[in-house]
């Protein structure tokens, strides 16, 4: 996976359901433009974009958010093992830091995104 871009609502809620429609609304709106700029950025040629939706879903952050994933041409064998990885991606660094991208890794990477929304 090359980056996991989050989109979040403004107000904090654990499930999906907890949203008011306008914040369905401004969630996707904001999902649609940030897609577009992380396909680009990443030279992606598709994305997969998800919500897990409770435990069972494989929420492991229990606030709604989106998750942004650029995608190329064979990045997998088989198409959804994006979804293996990403739950062993959650399972594996849950409790090992330093396969955690650090604060400034992520920092440069919102820095950079940022710039291409004005």
């Amino acid at each position: 996976i090359v980056t996991d871009v989050l989109v979040c609502p403004l107000r904090l809620v654990e499930r999906f359901r907890d949203l008011r429609p306008d914040e369905v609304a401004d969630l996707f709106t904001t999902t649609q433009r940030v897609a577009d700029i992380v396909e680009k950025h990443f030279k992606a040629s598709s994305l997969t974009i998800a919500i897990q939706d409770g435990p069972e879903a494989g929420q492991t952050v229990k606030h709604v958010h989106v998750h942004v994933l650029p995608r190329r041409a064979g990045d997998f064998e088989r198409n959804d093992s994006i979804y293996d990885e990403l739950q062993k991606h959650d399972k594996d660094s849950e409790d090992v830091p330093s396969k955690w991208r650090s604060e400034e890794e992520m920092a440069k990477e919102a820095t950079e995104l940022r710039g291409l929304f004005s």
